[in-house]
């Protein structure tokens, strides 16, 4: 008979559930969070496991890499999905969360989410610590601007070469938030530097940035979160996938169309947004992709057509890395690469 085991995941300790084809639960556990727990705790209940599942997420993809390495077929779950199909529990505990996600591996009722390669993890948590820096980056300067004003002192517009020396004669109110912005800025840029490294390395980002409006961030970020090009069907799925297509919901004589599902890679869909808004509002260099976007801006408004954008520069991304082609402005549209 064929089982099933569900890992709700935690810091410490994840509570596991095996149940049988019709099922029964068979086997329930607190196991330490670690690849060889698990793997020792299924090759000791004594009967081979069909599909063990982890509902996504940062700790389940290295728990998922180490039963993948013993050799257990291991799936990550779809969170919103899991969510979903959990949210009837009166009662929500680890353990009755291990067993709904063993219910649902022996109905076949997941979305599988794909699980990213080593190295697209690696860069995926180069581009969140260096988006978390600019982040910090920004707040401390706005702080500056926010404590001086209090004083009657207004900054202005200064750029970031020039705003220490803006602050010169006022070091004795704001030395310390100046030190740290200065030692953000730059671990900020070494992070910077790496990204564009990698893109200046990379063949498939280099094609990636000839796209009007993708630059070297856009592009390994896109990279990275697709990972495995061949895992998506069709290249107008890309849309669906990042979250820029629309809700739809229909019942009856009842037929709506909604915002956009915002689902999948909030990342990926920011910079993506960002490489549209880049190309109607900065680049002045005409090419078909830019006045496809402009007529959709005149019937259907600036932001709709920002999105609609965003969904098919996405879309052309994912067919160029496919077809090994690069983006020819004079007739925009995909070339082979020259070798």
């Amino acid at each position: 008979m064929e089982h099933y085991a569900g890992i709700d995941v935690s810091l410490e300790r994840s509570s596991v559930c095996v149940v049988d084809a019709l099922g029964k639960i068979v086997k329930e556990a607190k196991i330490s969070s670690e690849p060889a727990a698990l793997v020792a705790f299924f090759e000791a209940i004594g009967f081979a496991v069909r599909r063990i599942g982890l509902e996504a997420g940062p700790l389940s993809q290295w728990l998922h890499a180490g039963l993948k390495r013993a050799g257990f077929e291991a799936v990550l779950l779809e969170t919103r999905h899991v969510k979903a199909a959990l949210s009837a529990m009166t009662v929500k505990t680890d353990r009755k969360d291990a067993r709904g996600l063993a219910q649902l591996l022996r109905m076949g009722w997941f979305q599988q989410v794909h699980a990213k390669s080593i190295g697209s993890q690696e860069i995926r948590a180069l581009l969140v610590a260096r988006k978390q820096l600019l982040a910090r980056l920004l707040d401390v300067e706005l702080s500056i601007r926010g404590i001086l004003r209090g004083f009657g002192l207004k900054v202005g517009q200064v750029t970031r070469k020039t705003f220490e020396a803006r602050h010169t004669t006022l070091e004795r109110i704001a030395e310390a938030m100046l030190s740290a912005r200065a030692t953000l800025k730059a671990q900020y840029e070494k992070l910077h530097k790496a990204v564009l490294a990698i893109v200046r390395e990379d063949a498939v980002c280099r094609r990636l940035i000839t796209v009007p409006g993708v630059g070297p961030v856009v592009a390994v970020t896109f990279k990275s979160a697709v990972d495995d090009p061949s895992r998506i069907a069709k290249s107008k799925a890309v849309g669906a996938l990042f979250g820029l297509t629309p809700k739809k919901y229909q019942s009856g004589e009842k037929d709506v169309t909604g915002g956009i599902t915002r689902t999948g890679d909030e990342m990926v869909r920011t910079a993506l947004y960002e490489a549209a808004n880049v190309l109607l509002s900065r680049i002045t260099r005409f090419s078909k992709l830019k006045r496809w976007g402009i007529d959709v801006a005149k019937r259907r408004g600036s932001k709709r057509a920002k999105v609609a954008l965003a969904r098919k520069i996405g879309i052309i991304l994912h067919r160029m890395w496919i077809d090994g082609t690069t983006y020819r402005w004079a007739e925009a549209k995909p070339i082979a690469a020259q070798a």
